[in-house]
């Protein structure tokens, strides 16, 4: 999308931990059918609508059922262009395809993908064809860049309390609660296990019930529960999917294989939904099973991965979690298989059901922990370079939890179950672990420079509950732990686009008694909202984190502290860092330092701004011993070129000494 309309832009900057490297983040806003004609005497009947989502914002996938065999679409127009609920003569087509319903009820599947979608839009949309029209529904787009949040859910596995209409109200409440504490969410993740049997039609009505998954994108994942037939495959049209043998529910017969492995890019995450099910322990070596997942992550991420700051897996069965799942073998074995390739693909998060009880993670290298001194429940973690979060979420509709397991003497390996030294109580690799018997959803909160993620109660011990309200037990006190409270916390900084990157180009050091570090905490500082100037470019001002230098040298040598800016990115979109300049100043004087020269934007001379190296500071030889700490006033203009986006450089700081 290009920036002739001169939108206003978000401007943003980074810097890093560490003696030798910041860097420097900024968001930049540029400004056919099937089938044959149904007998008039056989009214058709539209059911089971849900919207999904599809290969990016501008995308929806809807998926419904028809009891007839006949050609149908999607109608689609923005909701202010409704006349007396009446679509215009301009509303949008998308023609459906699909088939027969296979193993179910009879009837026939369909399915469409919106395109074209247009940001800060609600839409009105309606399945079917000429006299036969669903209800209509609506969905809010909101901007297709920066921040936003959302909604993980695990198990409703409907019908698994033997009460399906039960199952149903929990599930229902949970999504009510959920999507009105955060009503500009963007999407809805599933963690698996949507209903108990595959096939079971009621079931998968109760599970389609309620109204927010015809309100917002759902992102499916397939749980053990949903394979052994093609309900859920009829149910969840899915972007960007693999259905070759090794990530198709790999041991059903032909009839009843359903899911695969997809991908979709969504503002700035790679999403990446395996089906955990089709998985096989490789004999001999071979791409199945395991390696059949790993090549696939590894070729999307190779193909993707820049095209988004951070990468986020989704897969139903827990390999990091606190209840009975935890010991079974297939768990230990996909430990074993999958976390080293996670950590060496750069992995930030991973999503997890199936064992219907809360968790989350230590940051996870390798298999092990990242940093044995992390303490339990941090409410802040850096995983450092490899390191994941691994998140398990608990019933999202109550109708089975599982309890939380003691630890077992297995102890800490890659496959062990044993205690943690930290907390005997819990599992090695987990840093926290609830269960409650309430319903639970999980929030992610995507920003530029960290993820949070909260596990928030949608329940207490009162009905909905299906599980209580079958004699199960309950530790929830509504009064101190009522609907919307937090469960857990974290803000999570990652190694790779959360500013914790550290780059060292220090060429002639003296050992110990010269330095520098950044001074203070070194998140992403955010600029402001860039104005509009004259209407052809964009301004937007801030200052770096402050600089302490430090020299207590006898020889009183010169130094010097210089910074390039490398071009700013978003994904295959950049412009130059050249259009980025400073004005250094001294917060503190000392240790003889004089601020360098003020640099002008490339927009202001046609210069090179700071896309080579200018001097911050420097200080002669002789200077008194001592520290001084340094800043700089930025500036950043850009044309109205550029495209819209959110983008990032890193500037390299270089320390130079005799």
């Amino acid at each position: 999308m290009s920036n002739k309309t001169r939108a206003p832009g978000l401007v943003r900057r980074r810097l890093a931990v560490g003696a030798t490297a910041a860097l420097l983040g900024a968001a930049v806003a540029v400004g056919s059918g099937l089938g044959t004609a149904a007998s008039a005497a056989d009214p058709v009947s539209l059911t089971g609508v849900i919207l999904g989502v599809g290969a990016d914002e501008s995308q929806r996938v809807l998926t419904w059922y028809s009891s007839a065999d006949t050609a149908q679409k999607v109608q689609l127009a923005p909701t202010a262009a409704l006349v007396n609920g009446e679509f215009p003569a301009t509303a949008a087509a998308f023609d459906a395809i699909g088939g027969a319903n296979i193993a179910t009820s009879g009837g026939y599947n369909r399915h469409a993908t919106i395109t074209s979608l247009k940001e800060k839009t609600r839409y009105s949309y309606r399945v079917g064809g000429d006299g036969a029209w669903s209800p209509t529904y609506s969905f809010q787009t909101q901007d297709f860049e920066g921040d936003y949040d959302f909604l993980f859910f695990g198990d409703p596995q409907i019908g698994s309390s033997g009460d399906t209409l039960k199952d149903q109200a929990g599930w229902e409440e949970t999504l009510k609660v959920a999507t009105a504490a955060n009503p500009n969410a963007e999407l809805l993740v599933s963690g698996g296990d949507h209903v108990e049997s595959a096939n079971n039609e009621s079931q998968w009505t109760s599970f389609l019930a309620p109204d927010q998954l015809r309100q917002y994108p759902v992102v499916a994942t397939i749980g053990n529960h949903d394979v052994g037939g093609k309900a859920y495959e009829q149910h969840h049209f899915t972007p960007n999917t693999d259905r070759s043998a090794p990530y198709y529910d790999n041991g059903n017969p032909a009839g009843t294989k359903s899911g695969g492995d997809y991908w979709f890019v969504y503002k700035d995450v790679l999403f990446i939904d395996i089906n955990s099910n089709s998985y096989a322990v490789p004999a001999g070596g071979g791409n199945v099973g395991d390696s059949a997942h790993v090549a696939y992550i590894t070729d999307v991420i190779n193909k993707h991965g820049a095209e988004a700051k951070w990468k986020v897996l989704v897969y139903h069965h827990s390999i990091y979690s606190p209840a009975s799942h935890a010991t079974d073998t297939d768990n230990k074995d996909r430990r074993e298989h999958f976390t080293t390739a996670f950590s060496q693909l750069g992995i930030d998060m991973v999503l997890q059901g199936h064992d219907h009880s809360y968790s989350r993670s230590y940051a996870i290298k390798n298999g092990q922990k990242a940093d044995p001194d992390e303490q339990p429940g941090a409410a802040e973690v850096f995983p450092g370079p490899g390191g994941v979060i691994y998140v398990t979420a608990n019933s999202a509709s109550g109708s089975k939890y599982y309890d939380i397991k003691k630890p077992d003497a297995t102890g800490t390996g890659i496959r062990g179950n044993g205690p943690d030294p930290l907390n005997p109580d819990s599992y090695w690799y987990n840093s926290v672990q609830n269960q409650e018997h309430v319903r639970s959803y999980v929030k992610v909160q995507v920003r530029a420079d960290k993820l949070v993620l909260e596990n928030l109660r949608s329940g207490t011990c009162a009905a909905p509950n299906a599980s209580v309200e079958k004699g199960s037990w309950c530790y929830n006190t509504s009064e101190a732990q009522p609907v919307g409270s937090i469960v857990d916390k974290v803000t999570v900084r990652p190694y790779h686009g959360s500013g914790q990157d550290v780059q060292v180009a220090v060429p002639n050091p003296a050992p110990g008694e010269f330095g520098w570090t950044i001074d203070g905490y070194n998140g992403l500082v955010d600029l402001g909202t860039a104005q509009e100037r004259n209407g052809t470019f964009f301004e937007a001002t801030g200052k770096i984190n402050p600089i302490l230098v430090t020299d207590s040298r006898r020889s009183l040598a010169p130094w010097s502290i210089s910074a390039s800016a490398g071009a700013f990115r978003d994904g295959d979109k950049a412009f130059s860092g050249a259009f980025l300049g400073w004005t250094p100043f001294l917060l503190d004087a000392g240790a003889g330092a004089q601020p360098g020269a003020a640099v002008l934007s490339a927009y202001d001379d046609q210069g090179l701004g700071l896309s080579v190296a200018r001097g911050l500071a420097a200080a002669e030889q002789g200077h008194p011993r001592g520290s001084a700490k340094l800043g700089a006033d930025l500036s950043l203009k850009i044309p109205d070129s550029v495209d819209k986006g959110s983008y990032r450089a890193t500037i390299t700081i270089t320390a130079l000494s005799s």
